[in-house]
């Protein structure tokens, strides 16, 4: 069995506290985009992981996790799992979320485990802060650590976009310390639904673009200079995308898609 994990992009991105667990609530609007994985799993004689495709740094994976979460309360068999990694890592894109996501609900589906959606996203938030937002996997205003999901109205489809990823790995952690956390000074899901997207550019921000790499801010003004509607660097990096009418045509030495929404 195949399935294929998707990235997601933030419009807005504004960290609000730190907890006294050590984490950040943040908020944030979160949409998935066409950048895939591949995922395929297998029955075996014995468990094992392997990958192709863009290496996977550390000796962990968050399928393999996801098979042992799900293992200690069902009576799965071992299993064989290839995943091809194409997202970007580093990114700000949520691919290794997407595969922890994916690799529950495919083993859900595979071995008729029954379990709905809620108790899926539990597993998944197990697993890591952005997995939850992956089980239903459509556009969503984000709270909490981002585990707390409630409706948003927007819609992106038709629109296209263009995702460029500068091959700058930036760590998820390092790019919080560097954070000061602060309320914002405006609504960010009010001006994500009172507004057009062309109106987005004044208000809507990332915060973790605040002391990014230069290489990262001159691409985001390259996008606007082709006439991207919005753009915006996604999560904490490093990748930025430009949301743009037409299937405009971006040069870049990077990799990157251009895909419509």
């Amino acid at each position: 069995m195949i399935v294929f994990p998707n990235a997601k992009i933030n419009i807005g991105l504004k960290v609000v506290e730190k907890r006294a667990d050590g984490f950040h609530n943040i908020e944030s609007c979160f949409c998935p985009v066409p950048w895939h994985d591949a995922l395929e799993v297998i029955e075996s004689s014995k468990s094992n992981f392997n990958s192709s495709g863009l290496a996977i740094p550390g000796t962990g994976n968050i399928c393999l996790d996801a098979y042992e979460l799900l293992k200690k309360d069902f009576n799965l068999p071992a299993i064989s799992i290839h995943l091809h990694k194409n997202i970007p890592i580093g990114a700000g894109l949520g691919g290794g979320s997407a595969d922890g996501a994916f690799m529950l609900m495919l083993l859900n589906e595979k071995f008729s485990l029954g379990l709905n959606t809620s108790q899926l996203q539990n597993y998944a938030g197990q697993l890591g802060s952005d997995c939850p937002f992956f089980i239903e996997n459509k556009s969503t205003y984000v709270e909490g650590i981002g585990d707390k999901f409630s409706s948003i109205s927007i819609d992106l489809k038709g629109l296209f976009i263009a995702i460029i990823y500068p091959q700058i790995h930036v760590d998820t952690i390092s790019a919080y310390k560097a954070i000061i956390p602060a309320k914002p000074a405006y609504n960010l899901k009010n001006i994500i639904e009172s507004k057009t997207i062309e109106n987005w550019r004044d208000q809507l921000t990332n915060d973790f673009e605040i002391g990014a790499d230069d290489n990262i801010l001159q691409l985001k003004e390259r996008l606007y200079d082709k006439g991207a509607l919005y753009a915006s660097m996604t999560g904490s990096g490093s990748a930025v995308y430009g949301l743009f009418r037409t299937a405009t045509e971006v040069e870049s030495e990077y990799p990157k898609i251009i895909a419509q929404l």
